[in-house]
């Protein structure tokens, strides 16, 4: 099985371009949102540790947004919480998945949170700031404050595609990037059949 860990920036077009390799995704930003809807167990540890915000079941995203606009150090006590979850979900995901050729990691911070391993093919994805701030807008996710929390979470990006083994360009069309990542695809197939 290969493994493929999509990277790169906020609203850079990660999910976009996993999709693109019609392979198993485990987007690990669907699995936090799934928590947050259905974990009785998700909340009863987040309303333990931050009682103030997470008051009632399903967890509210704006009350996490409120709580990390209060105090910074509540974006780690909220990842002290997800993170383990998500990672279970992710290892069951690989098992599941463990006949498939390819899977896709979709995870912001895959490498972050030592999710990668040294087999896998790191696809770094870049897009052109005013592409990426457009793409927040339209997603409502575009709240300056927030944004620089998030990004200082991640490694920095110059650091991330140094890692990459590939760098995808998603500055194009939807039909020249189907192209782009079919080429890939064929070329990482090729590699590891070779290798």
């Amino acid at each position: 099985m290969i493994r493929i860990g999509v990277i790169g920036g906020i609203g850079s077009g990660k999910s976009f371009v996993a999709k693109l390799f019609n392979y198993p995704i485990f987007n690990a930003d669907n699995e936090v949102k799934h928590l947050y809807k259905n974990s009785k167990e998700c909340f009863k540890k987040l309303n333990k540790k931050l009682p103030k915000y997470v008051k009632k079941f399903p967890v509210r995203k704006r009350d996490l947004i409120s709580a990390i606009h209060e105090d910074k150090n509540n974006l780690y006590k909220i990842s002290s919480i997800v993170q383990p979850l998500v990672r279970k979900k992710m290892y069951s995901f690989i098992k599941k998945n463990k006949k498939r050729r390819i899977i896709i990691l979709d995870i912001p911070l895959l490498i972050e949170n030592k999710l990668n391993n040294k087999k896998d093919v790191l696809i770094f994805v870049k897009s052109k700031r005013n592409k990426v701030l457009s793409r927040l807008k339209k997603r409502g996710a575009y709240n300056k404050k927030l944004l620089k929390y998030l990004r200082e979470n991640q490694i920095m990006l110059s650091k991330k595609r140094k890692l990459a083994n590939y760098i995808v360009d998603n500055n194009f069309s939807k039909n020249i990037m189907k192209k782009n990542i079919n080429l890939l695809k064929n070329k990482i197939l090729n590699e590891r059949s070779s290798s």
